[in-house]
C-alpha cells in the first residue's frame, strides 16, 4: 500500500513522478526495440535459410572418377538413405543472356519436370506462365527481376552464349541459341530472381554438350580410320548430369547425415558440400550481427535501470521524514527495504509489461509498418538489392522474448537493492532533528 502511493503522483512529489513515469518509459522502449530487432533478424535469417535451401539442397554431391551417367539410379539409392527427404539430379552452366538490348551473365540449371515438381518453393512460384508440360516446352524460365534486366516477357526469346562452343580450324567458337520465355518466377529473393535461369533435362544437357559416348553392347571398337556413318552406328549418346541436390530432414544434421551418405556402399564415390559449408561466412555474420546487436541494445535497459536508481534516491531523501516515523512506529530496516524494492520493482514491472506489448505488436506488423514509411517518406527502407529479401521478415523466438523479459525485471530489482538499503540505514532521530 505505501510503495503504491509513492508511484502516485502528488503535487508535491511531481518531479519525481515524472522521473519515475520517464523511467517506466525508458524501460519498455528497451524491451519493445530488443523484441523487434531480435525478431527481424531471426526472420530475416530464417527467410535467407528457407530460400537458399529450398532451391539449393542441404548437400551438393559432385561425381568424381567417372561420368555422371548413372545419376538417376543415383539419386534413387540416396533417397533411400535413413534422413533424406529427397534428392533432385541437374545440369548447370554459365552462360551470357542476352535479351532486348541488355545483357548480363547468369546460372543455367536444366532439370526435367518430376525433379522441379520436388522444389515446391520454385514450382510454385510462377507470376507468368508456368510450367506445365514443362519437359517438352523447350523454353526457359527466369525470374522477374532478370526479365526486367532483360527487357523480356512470356512468348519473348532470349538469346544464350556458352564461349564453349563447336570446335573448328581456327579454334573454339561460342554457341548461341535462343528459348522462349515460358515461365517467369518470382521467389523473393534477389540472387535468385536475377541470376537463375532453368530449362529442360534435355535441352540442357544438348546445350553444354552432356553426353558420353559410349560402345553399344555387343560392338567392337573401331579403329580410328572408321567413318562417321560407322562411329554413329557404334556408339550411342549417354547423357549426364552436373550433380546432385540432397534435401534432408534435420538441416542441422549435416555432420551425421554426411557420414551416413559416405559410409552408404549402394552410392558411387561423390565429394559433398553441406550448405553450412557453402554459406559459411554469410551466416557466421549473421551470427556476430545478432550477438552484437543484442548486447548494444541490451545497454538501453541498462540505462533505464540505472534512472530507477536515481529516481528512487530521490524519492529516499524526499521521503526521509516518513521513514523515521514507520521506523517509530515500530517499522523494521527489512519493512523499509521492502517498501522502495517493491516501488522500484513495479517501475520495471510496469515498463516490462509495456514493451512486451508494444514489441509483439511491431515485430508483427513489421513488414506493414515499412512499408507505411515507405510510402509516408518516399524512400526505399529496407532495400532488396542490399538485403537480398523483397520484404521485411520477422519471427518471435519466444525463448529470446523470454529472456528479454527476464533480464529486464531483473534488472529492475538489481536496480532497487542499493536505495532500499540506503533508506533502511535512516536515524529516525537524525531525520526528525530538523522537522
Amino acid at each position: 500500500m505505501i510503495a503504491g502511493r509513492y508511484l502516485r503522483a502528488r503535487r508535491k512529489e511531481a518531479f519525481i513522478s515524472v522521473i519515475a513515469s520517464l523511467t517506466m518509459v525508458g524501460v519498455a522502449i528497451g524491451v519493445a526495440t530488443l523484441i523487434v530487432v531480435m525478431s527481424v533478424m531471426n526472420g530475416f535469417r530464417g527467410e535467407l535459410l528457407d530460400k537458399i535451401l529450398g532451391l539449393n539442397g542441404h548437400f551438393t554431391a559432385y561425381p568424381i572418377e567417372s561420368k555422371f551417367t548413372d545419376y538417376k539410379e543415383t539419386v534413387e539409392s540416396i533417397e533411400q538413405v535413413d534422413g533424406v527427404k529427397f534428392a533432385v539430379y541437374f545440369v548447370e552452366g554459365q552462360v551470357l543472356a542476352s535479351g532486348r538490348g541488355s545483357s548480363t551473365g547468369v546460372t543455367v540449371r536444366g532439370m526435367d519436370e518430376e525433379n522441379l515438381k520436388k522444389l515446391n518453393l520454385l514450382y510454385n512460384s510462377a507470376e507468368q506462365g508456368g510450367f506445365d508440360q514443362w519437359d517438352d516446352s523447350n523454353g526457359i524460365a527466369i525470374g522477374y527481376r532478370l526479365a526486367q534486366t532483360l527487357g523480356v516477357g512470356i512468348g519473348d526469346q532470349v538469346q544464350i552464349i556458352n564461349p564453349d562452343g563447336a570446335m573448328t580450324p581456327f579454334g573454339t567458337t561460342p554457341q548461341i541459341r535462343s528459348y522462349p520465355v515460358t515461365a517467369i518466377f518470382n521467389l523473393g529473393m534477389v540472387e535468385f530472381d536475377s541470376f537463375f535461369m532453368y530449362m529442360p533435362l534435355e535441352p540442357a544437357q544438348d546445350y553444354f554438350k552432356l553426353f558420353e559416348d559410349v560402345l553399344k553392347p555387343g560392338q567392337e571398337p573401331l579403329d580410328v580410320m572408321a567413318s562417321d556413318e560407322e562411329i554413329d552406328a557404334a556408339y550411342q549418346r549417354v547423357p549426364q548430369a552436373s550433380a546432385v541436390e540432397i534435401f534432408i530432414d534435420d538441416p542441422d544434421a549435416v555432420g551425421l547425415m554426411r557420414s551416413r551418405l559416405q559410409a552408404d556402399p549402394d552410392l558411387r564415390p561423390m565429394v559433398l558440400t553441406d550448405w553450412q559449408q557453402r554459406n559459411e561466412t554469410f551466416f557466421s555474420a549473421l551470427q556476430v550481427e545478432r550477438v552484437v546487436m543484442f548486447t548494444i541494445l541490451s545497454m538501453i535497459i541498462l540505462v533505464a535501470a540505472f534512472n530507477i536508481i536515481s529516481s528512487l534516491i530521490m524519492l529516499v531523501k524526499d521521503k526521509g521524514a516518513d521513514i523515521a516515523v514507520l521506523r517509530t512506529m515500530g517499522a523494521t530496516r527489512g519493512s523499509i527495504m521492502r517498501i522502495f524494492s517493491i516501488t522500484g520493482t513495479a517501475i520495471g514491472v510496469i515498463g516490462t509489461t509495456v514493451g512486451l506489448g508494444l514489441g509483439l505488436l511491431v515485430a508483427s506488423n513489421a513488414e506493414a509498418i515499412r512499408a507505411f514509411i515507405s510510402n509516408l517518406l518516399g524512400v526505399t527502407i529496407f532495400p532488396p538489392e542490399i538485403f537480398f529479401l523483397t520484404s521485411l521478415p520477422s519471427r518471435t523466438d519466444p525463448l529470446e522474448v523470454t529472456v528479454v523479459v527476464l533480464m529486464a525485471l531483473g534488472l529492475s530489482f538489481l536496480a532497487t537493492i542499493y536505495p532500499a538499503w540506503r533508506a533502511a540505514q535512516y536515524d529516525p532521530v537524525e531525520a526528525l532533528r530538523y522537522e
